[in-house]
C-alpha cells in the first residue's frame, strides 16, 4: 500500500541540486532508479523528469525510516526529505554527481511490480514490448528528451509565426471525404444515416478558404490522417505545420520559410543553417540524383553514359538505348576495395527491389580493370566512360540500364544505400535544398489519365499555361519542396486563384464539370467572390523532430504511436465494437469472423 504525501511538498526537482545547495533541507519526489543496500548504508538513485539524485539512508536516522528504506525496489514512487551534502566519491556522468541527499524522512507513495522492460536508454528490448508498455518506455531519459525537444520546437513555431503576423486558426477534424490523394479515414454520421465524414488528410481547401476570407496569413500545428501503407517515417495520424499566405509568389513563401527554418534549428539545436538555402529544379534533381529528395551530404551523383552505351557491343546497354531507355551509373569514388563480389551481388539484389533487372559494375585498381562487362567494351569506350564519370584507380562504377524512371529510382536509392553501408554520412551535418518547378501532372497508368502531382489547386508556371491542353506532361508547377538530408520535410505551392484556370485544370485531370462541382463546389463558389493570389507550405512536424533528434524512427518522437500495421499495442486499438454501437451509426459489418 502506498502512503499519502502528508505535509511533504516537493521543493526541488531531482536534476537541479548542485554544490551551492550544500546544507539545504530539501524534499524530492520521484521513482527509485536503483537501490544498493550495504548493511548500515542504503543508496537510492531517485529519478524524475529532470534527472537523478543519490539519496543516502544511514544509521543516524530513525530506525523506522531505515527499515522502510530497506523495502525500496526499482520504480517505487518515493517522497524524501533530507539535507544536501557534498559527495565523497563524485559521479562525473550526471549533473548532480557532486552532491547527495542524506535522508531524514521517507514516504513510499506507491510500490511497483518488477517492470517488464528496463527503464534505461540502451535496454535493447523489442519495439513491440516498448509500444505495449509505452508508459514505461516514456520514463526513459532519451524518450523524455525527444518529447521535450518536440515541445520546445512547437513553441518556436508558434512564436515565429505569431511574430510574423500569422493568425493561428483551428480547422475542423470532421470534414468531407477527399477525391484525390491517399485513402481517407471515414467516420459514420449517426444523425445523417448512411453518410460519412472524413478525417482530414490536410486542411488544404480550408486554408485556401481562409485566404478568400481575408486573413492574409494563417498557420496551424494540426493533426492529419491518412489510411495508407506505413513506412519507417509514416504514421496513420501525423502532425503538420500548416501555413498559407496571401498576395505572394514563390519567392515570398520561400523567403519567410528560410527565416523560419533558420530560427527553428538555431533555437532548438544551436545549428545555423546557411542562407539562402540552395535551390535545384526537379529536372536537375532527377538527372543528378535520381530522386526528388536528394541527400547532399555525399557525392555519388548519377552520370548518363547512354551515348557511349548505344554504340558498344554489350547488348544489355545498346539494346536498352535503342528501345528508348537510358544507361546511367554512379562512381563510388575511392571505395572500390570496400566491396567484394558478394557485396556487389547484395547491391544488385537491392536495385532489383526498385524494378532494375540487374547491376553492371567496373572496379578500377592500380593493376587494371576488374569487371564482368569489360570484355564487351573497347578500350576507347572504357576511356570515354571513365572520363564522363571522372573515374580513377580505387573507384567502383555501378550501372543500371532500363527505362528512365527505373534507372532514376534504382540508382537514386542505391547511392543512399551505398553511403549507409560505407557509414560515411556525418549525422551532425545538415544539408537543406529547395526542389522547385515540379511537373504539374503525372500520368497514372492504372487510371489511364493525368493526375495532379501535388493537388488540383496548384498553379502552373505562367509560361507553361498554354501547354495544359496540348502537352500536359511538360507543364511545370509553382511547387516547391524543402528537403533536408534526403528527407522531404515540407512541400507547398502557389495556388490557382482564377476560376477559368481552375476549370481548365479540372478538365485536364479528367473531371467533368458536374464532378468538379460535386467534389469542390464550395471552393469554386468561394472563388467567385474575389480571391487573392495565395500559396503556402506544410511541414511534416514529426519528420522535422526526427531530424532535430537524429532518430530514424518516427515512433521515437511521438508519445503514443501506432505500429506498421496501424495498431496501438498498448490500448488494443482498433477494436471490434458492439452491435448496439454499430446500429446507432447505421452500419452493418460484412467481415468473416475468425473461428
Amino acid at each position: 500500500m502506498g502512503e499519502s504525501m502528508g505535509k511533504l511538498r516537493r521543493t526541488h526537482m531531482c536534476g537541479e541540486l548542485r554544490p551551492k545547495d550544500e546544507g539545504k533541507e530539501v524534499v524530492l519526489m520521484g521513482w527509485a532508479q536503483r537501490e544498493r543496500n550495504l548493511g548500515s548504508l542504503i543508496f537510492v538513485d531517485l529519478r524524475d523528469t529532470t534527472g537523478i539524485t543519490q539519496i543516502v539512508f544511514d544509521d543516524t536516522i530513525e530506525e523506522e525510516v531505515f527499515k522502510k528504506a530497506e523495502k525500496i525496489r526499482p520504480e517505487y514512487v518515493l517522497a524524501v526529505k533530507g539535507i544536501v551534502r557534498l559527495r565523497q566519491s563524485v559521479n562525473k556522468d550526471i549533473p548532480t554527481g557532486e552532491i547527495e541527499v542524506l535522508a531524514q524522512e521517507l514516504k513510499i507513495l506507491d510500490e511497483a511490480e518488477t517492470p517488464p522492460i528496463y527503464i534505461k536508454d540502451d535496454d535493447n528490448v523489442s519495439e513491440s514490448m516498448r509500444l505495449k508498455y509505452r508508459y514505461l518506455d516514456l520514463r526513459k531519459p532519451k524518450m523524455q528528451s525527444n518529447l521535450k525537444l518536440r515541445a520546445k520546437a512547437a513553441k518556436v513555431v508558434r512564436d515565429f509565426f505569431y511574430d510574423n503576423n500569422f493568425v493561428e486558426i483551428e480547422t475542423p477534424v470532421l470534414t468531407k471525404p477527399t477525391p484525390e490523394g491517399a485513402r481517407d479515414y471515414l467516420v459514420p454520421s449517426r444523425v445523417n444515416p448512411g453518410q460519412f465524414y472524413a478525417l482530414p488528410q490536410s486542411p488544404q481547401i480550408l486554408k485556401q478558404l481562409l485566404m478568400v476570407s481575408g486573413f492574409d496569413r494563417y498557420y496551424q500545428i494540426v493533426k492529419c490522417f491518412r489510411d495508407e501503407d506505413l513506412r519507417a517515417n509514416r504514421q496513420p495520424e501525423f502532425t503538420q505545420i500548416d501555413i498559407e499566405m496571401s498576395f505572394v509568389d514563390v519567392e515570398d513563401v520561400i523567403e519567410i520559410n528560410e527565416r523560419f527554418l533558420y530560427t527553428l534549428f538555431k533555437e532548438v539545436k544551436g545549428i545555423e543553417l546557411d542562407l539562402p538555402i540552395q535551390r535545384m529544379t526537379y529536372k536537375e534533381a532527377m538527372e543528378r540524383y535520381g530522386v526528388d529528395k536528394p541527400d547532399l551530404r555525399f557525392g555519388f551523383e548519377l552520370v548518363d553514359i547512354s551515348e557511349v552505351a548505344a554504340k558498344c557491343d554489350f547488348k544489355v546497354f545498346s539494346s536498352t538505348v535503342e528501345n528508348g531507355g537510358v544507361v546511367k551509373g554512379i562512381n563510388v569514388k575511392g571505395y572500390a576495395d570496400e566491396f567484394t563480389r558478394k557485396d556487389i551481388s547484395k547491391l544488385e539484389d537491392y536495385v532489383k527491389t526498385y524494378g532494375a533487372k540487374g547491376l553492371a559494375w567496373i572496379k578500377i585498381t592500380e593493376e587494371g580493370v576488374t569487371s564482368p562487362i569489360a570484355k564487351f567494351l573497347k578500350e576507347e569506350e572504357l576511356e570515354e566512360i571513365f572520363k564522363l564519370m571522372d573515374a580513377k584507380a580505387g573507384d567502383l562504377l555501378l550501372f543500371v540500364a532500363d527505362k528512365y524512371s527505373i534507372v532514376s529510382d534504382s540508382l537514386g536509392n542505391l547511392r543512399n544505400e551505398v553511403a549507409r553501408r560505407l557509414d560515411i554520412i556525418d549525422e551532425d551535418d545538415i544539408k537543406a535544398v529547395w526542389i522547385t518547378e515540379f511537373p504539374l501532372f503525372e500520368y497514372d497508368e492504372e487510371e489511364g489519365r493525368y493526375v495532379a502531382k501535388h493537388h488540383p489547386f496548384t498553379s502552373p508556371m505562367e509560361e507553361d499555361i498554354d501547354l495544359i491542353e496540348t502537352n500536359p506532361e511538360l507543364v511545370r508547377a509553382k511547387a516547391y519542396d524543402i528537403v533536408i538530408n534526403g528527407d522531404e520535410m515540407g512541400g507547398g505551392s502557389i495556388r490557382i486563384n482564377n476560376s477559368d484556370l481552375q476549370s481548365r485544370m479540372f478538365k485536364a485531370l479528367g473531371f467533368s464539370e458536374e464532378e468538379a462541382k460535386e467534389k469542390f463546389g464550395f471552393l469554386l463558389e468561394a472563388f467567385k467572390y474575389g480571391t487573392p493570389p495565395h500559396g503556402g507550405i506544410a511541414y511534416g512536424f514529426d519528420r522535422l523532430i526526427m531530424t532535430l533528434t537524429k532518430t530514424s524512427n518516427i515512433r521515437d518522437v511521438i508519445a503514443f504511436p501506432k505500429t506498421q500495421s496501424a495498431t496501438c499495442l498498448m490500448t488494443g486499438a482498433p477494436t471490434n465494437v458492439s452491435e448496439e454501437q454499430l446500429k446507432e451509426v447505421h452500419i452493418k459489418v460484412d467481415v468473416e469472423k475468425d473461428e
